[in-house]
């Protein structure tokens, strides 16, 4: 790979701290500039912060007591924004729903019913609104797969087969014995970091 200009470095250290939602340590942020150097890394974050205060007024770029730093809201507007921060895009059930279709897709309607009880069509029109899954229509029958938004949305690329041993081995721990498709863990799935 070749030199990485400064731009580039500083709209990759953007970008982490933005899609994180966390604090990243400075090796985080030296491997997601694509500098490899720790001096470059720490220079180009202390120009981030400084243009962060002046070009934002409500966010911020901080540096944390530990040495990380988080792309984060200023404290002093956290009342202002907390009745809209609170209110998460999915409900847990539907996100459990959806979940669920990731795992096992292509999955009936039929199926989805006797897992996750008659509240799934609600979950499933939801889902649709947001393009988030798709059906086809078999019969009587509807069958559910994810979409290409979904993927997008959290970070999962390839085709179905590979989004379903991605999935698997998020939520299986490695020293677990196989379960079968019945009992697998309906917990619900989260953005990429």
């Amino acid at each position: 790979m070749g030199k990485i200009e400064d731009d580039e470095a500083m709209a990759r250290l953007e970008a982490s701290l933005y899609s994180a939602g966390r604090p990243l340590t400075i090796e985080e942020l030296i491997r997601a500039s694509g500098t490899e150097s720790r001096t470059k890394t720490l220079a180009l974050m202390t120009n981030l912060v400084k243009k962060t205060k002046t070009v934002f007024r409500a966010i911020e770029v901080a540096s944390l007591p530990d040495g990380s730093y988080v792309f984060q809201l200023k404290p002093e507007f956290n009342t202002v924004i907390r009745k809209y921060a609170s209110k998460p895009l999915l409900p847990t059930a539907t996100l459990k729903t959806l979940s669920y279709i990731a795992y096992m897709q292509p999955v009936s309607s039929k199926r989805l019913v006797e897992v996750r009880g008659s509240g799934v069509y609600m979950h499933l029109k939801l889902l649709q609104q947001l393009d988030y899954i798709e059906h086809q229509n078999v019969g009587r029958l509807k069958i559910y797969n994810t979409t290409e938004k979904f993927q997008k949305y959290f970070g999962i690329q390839g085709d179905k087969d590979l989004l379903k041993q991605k999935l698997f081995t998020k939520v299986r721990n490695p020293s677990q014995v196989p379960v079968s498709q019945e009992s697998i863990s309906t917990e619900p799935l989260t953005p990429s970091q």
